[in-house]
């Protein structure tokens, strides 16, 4: 299993030698590694076991050091940069050459972020080089949101995760490119939409589910656990699996008449934000159970309940 702490130098070491380490955001945990190098972004691609279609994101620890990767920032992409950074905002921006094309499959962007992380923030400023980083578990699986979650999945293909506790955000970034200026958000996540629009006003939603997509998290199926996942209204999917052993993740309420231990609520209090902080670590404690299935609900579909809503449909696509 990898050693789980807080020594940077000890990351610095192994990034600057082509290792993955894994590291802390404010969204999920990153498999990181140098984003300058082939060496290692192969290394990223084979620990997850990603196809190389799936293009990957890049970290930076500002909005100036992003200039040294990119050619240009539109007007609307930097305003977001300046509101949103640092913080759970991907932006798909044209790529300079120096950016491996391993990196952004093939792709004349890139997706560039600015973490809002204490230890990964500092981590970046000390390094010469960008990280690339998506979540630190296999490929399709839930993404992880503490270290331990990290080392249960890839604790036998990395040494060293940096120790920044539990994800306050909970979901993956969210992602935002460009069209003429236009922006169109490829990736709902842990900015809503609806606080974007503030800024840059009225934004395109292109969720794609292609086998070719233009950045993370666009694949038809995603973020799942290995146990069936149902979506639907609780009580009659709870009636209609009645002859199995049934988890729960409901929203805001428990269901009777299923063990307590056997249910999960992403926040008593419909906030949208702690359903989201929730949403990965509740998943993943509920595929460790011995159920049969996981019958789940969607939420209200504003703010980050977007998100949480494509989440759970694409973690129940079979």
């Amino acid at each position: 299993m990898a050693e789980i702490g807080s020594d940077l130098q000890k990351a610095i070491a192994l990034l600057q030698s082509d290792e993955l380490v894994g590291i802390p955001t404010e969204t999920v945990y990153g498999l990181a590694g140098n984003a300058l190098s082939t060496k290692a972004i192969a290394k990223i691609f084979e620990a997850k076991d990603r196809p190389f279609f799936d293009p990957l994101i890049v970290h930076v620890s500002d909005i100036e050091a992003a200039y040294q990767y990119v050619t240009h920032i539109p007007e609307k992409a930097l305003q977001l940069a300046e509101h949103f950074w640092p913080g759970p905002l991907t932006l798909l921006l044209p790529k300079k050459p120096i950016i491996p094309d391993l990196a952004t499959s093939g792709l004349d962007t890139v997706g560039i972020r600015c973490p809002q992380h204490p230890l990964t923030t500092q981590l970046l400023k000390l390094l010469p080089f960008p990280l690339a980083a998506p979540s630190a578990n296999p490929f399709g699986y839930i993404s992880p949101t503490n270290p331990q979650h990290v080392n249960q999945q890839l604790g036998n293909k990395i040494k060293y995760i940096l120790d920044g506790g539990e994800c306050y955000v909970g979901l993956e970034s969210t992602i935002i490119g460009f069209e003429q200026d236009q922006p169109i958000a490829y990736r709902l996540g842990g900015l809503s939409i609806e606080q974007l629009e503030e800024i840059v006003g009225p934004i395109q939603i292109q969720l794609n589910t292609s086998s070719n997509p233009a950045a993370p998290g666009q694949l038809k199926s995603h973020y799942a656990p290995a146990k069936k996942l149902v979506i639907g209204n609780l009580a009659e999917l709870v009636s209609a699996h009645s002859h199995q052993h049934i988890g729960i993740l409901a929203f805001n309420r428990e269901m009777p008449g299923i063990e307590i231990n056997r249910q999960r609520i992403l926040s008593p209090t419909s906030d949208l934000s702690e359903a989201a902080q929730h949403l990965f670590a509740y998943l993943r404690e509920l595929d460790q159970l011995s159920v049969d299935v996981i019958l789940t609900e969607e939420v209200p579909p504003i703010g980050l309940g977007r998100a949480i809503n494509d989440r759970l449909k694409r973690a129940s696509v079979q």
